[in-house]
């Protein structure tokens, strides 16, 4: 018997019986744990290995709590008695039936032969145990599976959900195949930049700063000084990380077309922290622009503006504001977030 084993419960009040069996099983290295009535017995099972008891001890008390704890034992477990009866006399055949899983010993027996019983009990109860841990973990498995297939599905409807909003707008706003082309194809590959960073995290999370250098780092200069990224690490989950990455998408394309991206001197930086608003926990994004061309207002709303004011609000619940600085746009984003460990940038 190992340290971790719990001890062996005696129910044997009459005579020296429990003296005699604690000693027996402590020379033998076995814990032992003397209990003083049958529902004192009872109520220590589940923290016993297995139970010693005399015959006569069952027959003499009321047997109704030890029949349903045996009945109500989990389909892994057989709790494993041993029974002390009388020599010459032939076991209870009602005892036996309810114990179940039961070894009977006559007496006097020789001290080997208890140790012997025990052991055998223990290591029955350790393969139960094993089992045990065997069945829960097929639970856990079937149970991840059975969300992974869910997630897959919703993963699938959102993103289809999504493509088709792209193509759509790609086609309306395009005046050639030509641009029509470019734009959706643009846009379909920021997606699956996306999601390849949710599929290589095990908890499908993307982390912020990684979708923001995918789509921002090929304008960045060689001193890293033209995109500047300041904030914690965040990783977003993906009903979030998909359309802030499209965002993110909508935002660089915009720059590079139209701002601070379009000239050689244009900077942008981009400020993320985590706050706490009523309980919940909120990122805050701020997209700053400068050095480009001077900034103004749309006369239209073009895709871009609309993906993000429609995705980000409706699917994410993110209040966004556009704010058109003569010095360049100032774009801000406030979306709620699971709670999660933010861990500082360094």
């Amino acid at each position: 018997m190992t340290v971790a084993d719990p001890p062996v419960l005696l129910f044997t009040p009459g005579g020296r019986d429990a003296i005699v069996a604690a000693a027996i099983l402590g020379e033998g290295g076995i814990a032992t744990q003397v209990c003083d009535s049958l529902g004192d017995l009872v109520s220590r099972l589940d923290q016993g290995s297995c139970a010693v008891l005399t015959e006569e001890a069952l027959l003499s008390s009321n047997r109704q709590a030890l029949a349903d704890w045996i009945a109500a034992q989990p389909p892994w477990s057989d709790f494993p008695f041993i029974l002390l009866g009388l020599r010459g006399a032939e076991p209870n055949r009602h005892l036996t039936e309810m114990l179940g899983n039961v070894s009977v010993l006559e007496r006097p027996f020789h001290s080997a032969t208890l140790v012997s019983a025990a052991r055998a009990a223990l290591r029955a109860k350790h393969r139960q145990l094993d089992a045990r841990t065997h069945l829960e973990e097929r639970d856990r498995t079937a149970e991840r599976q059975t969300l992974l297939i869910r997630e897959l599905h919703h993963r699938v409807k959102n993103t289809l959900a999504t493509v088709q909003a792209l193509l759509g707008a790609s086609a309306r706003s395009a005046t050639t195949v030509d641009a029509f082309y470019a734009s959706f194809s643009a846009r379909v590959i920021s997606l699956a930049k996306t999601h390849n960073l949710l599929t290589e995290d095990y908890w499908q999370q993307a982390r912020l700063r990684d979708m923001l250098m995918n789509e921002l780092g090929p304008y960045n200069d060689s001193e890293g000084s033209r995109i500047v990224l300041d904030g914690p690490k965040v990783d977003l989950v993906g009903d979030l990380a998909v359309p802030t990455g499209m965002a993110i998408h909508e935002l660089t394309t915009n720059a590079a077309k139209h701002g601070a991206l379009s000239v050689p001197e244009g900077r942008i930086h981009i400020a993320w922290t985590v706050e706490r608003h009523d309980d919940q926990q909120v990122l805050c994004l701020d997209w700053t622009e400068s050095g480009g061309p001077l900034t103004q207002a749309p006369t239209r709303k073009g895709f871009g503006s609309t993906l993000l004011q429609r995705v980000l609000k409706l699917q994410c619940g993110a209040d966004i504001a556009f704010d058109y600085q003569p010095s360049g746009l100032h774009f801000t984003m406030r979306a709620p977030l699971p709670d999660q460990r933010i861990v500082p940038a360094y």
